[in-house]
């Protein structure tokens, strides 16, 4: 398959990842191994994967890690170009890796991080998307400062200006939203704007308040079940109450174990009410950054013209390939995952 000539832009923050080894507790022994991850990033970094131009906006200190961090998103083949070289330090999250019934644990230390000080006047925003055909932005910026959410809101406005189709994985992150603001407050009118909106099984009430039965959610995940009728009419609701939105999918997770999940994904694009295949996924390497290679795999399968069906299969089946990568980021090629959702999921060497 020849690669795809569009060109995805994606803004938001990145973080220094610092993960206790193995599925050791945070700092039981004096070492923590260090990488690089954020949402948007991760999505960039997907879409590169499957040979899309992706582009990444950000803002990095001008300093030794900010240096590294460029590199480490330039082997990913990730444009850096738009890139803001300037603040005073790159975010940092602590990851404690759980195991059975132990949940993996996330410490965000991210407050005066380089991308909540970036004001949307420091941006070119017709040199960001220039050439582009589509913008993706997560819930996770909005959640950081009042000049982030800013800045959020006027990007998505920019890359609808001029075309754009524009995505939003909502991303709700409850220990980040400290500025005043809710997340309802913020993100309805970010919402309002977007094109495909992505969801967890949780997001759309806690990010946007909508829901069809308070708690279900919750609820379903710690029951181990998902009833696929309740996410038909929670996507239809979102629909009736952004008519802006073609289409909402949800990525759907059912967590038996911290190391074993389940997996599938529906979407809705007014048309029709689309379920996904489910993949079981019994020992878990890395989950972090699932989501972000779901909503990675749509916009691929989105931009080069697969069906809603096709597209939404190729995004639970990219998402359920994540699960087996250590790091934030997917490394799988399109053959991958075209392996998978063919039926190949035994695991035999290949030769």
């Amino acid at each position: 398959m020849s690669a795809v000539v569009n060109r995805v832009v994606t803004l938001g923050e990145i973080m220094l990842r610092l993960k206790s080894p193995g599925f050791e507790r945070l700092l039981q022994s004096p070492l923590l191994e260090a990488t690089f991850g954020g949402g948007e990033a991760n999505v960039a970094a997907s879409l590169a994967n499957f040979g899309v131009e992706a582009a990444f906006v950000t803002a990095l200190p001008q300093n030794a890690i900010g240096d590294a961090c460029i590199s480490f998103l330039q082997s990913r083949s990730i444009d850096t170009s738009l890139v803001v070289r300037g603040g005073d330090r790159l975010g940092v999250y602590y990851l404690e890796t759980g195991s059975n019934q132990r949940p993996s644990v996330v410490i965000y230390d991210r407050a005066g991080s380089a991308i909540t000080a970036l004001e949307p006047d420091d941006l070119d925003w017709e040199t960001i998307f220039k050439g582009a055909t589509w913008f993706h932005i997560t819930g996770i910026t909005p959640a950081l400062s009042q000049s982030a959410a800013d800045l959020s809101l006027l990007a998505v406005q920019k890359a609808k200006e001029r075309g754009l189709t524009v995505s939003c994985d909502y991303n709700y992150r409850k220990n980040l939203w400290k500025y005043g603001k809710k997340a309802p407050e913020v993100l309805t009118e970010i919402v309002s704007l977007v094109d495909v909106g992505i969801a967890n099984e949780e997001d759309c009430q806690k990010a946007l308040g909508i829901n069809v039965e308070e708690g279900i959610e919750e609820k379903d995940i710690k029951a181990g079940v998902l009833n696929i009728d309740k996410y038909r009419l929670l996507c239809e609701k979102m629909l009736e109450t952004f008519p802006n939105l073609k289409m909402q999918a949800i990525s759907l997770r059912i967590s038996f174990t911290a190391d074993h999940n389940g997996l599938s994904g529906c979407l809705h694009d007014r048309q029709e009410f689309i379920a996904g295949p489910h993949y079981d996924i019994p020992d878990i390497v890395d989950r972090v950054g699932g989501g972000d290679a779901f909503a990675a795999g749509l916009i691929y399968g989105l931009v080069s013209g697969k069906s809603h069906a096709d597209a939404l299969g190729f995004a639970v089946a990219a998402a359920c390939l994540k699960h087996t990568i250590p790091g934030d980021m997917n490394r799988v090629s399109v053959n991958e995952v075209n392996q998978l959702l063919a039926g190949d999921a035994s695991g035999r060497v290949q030769r």
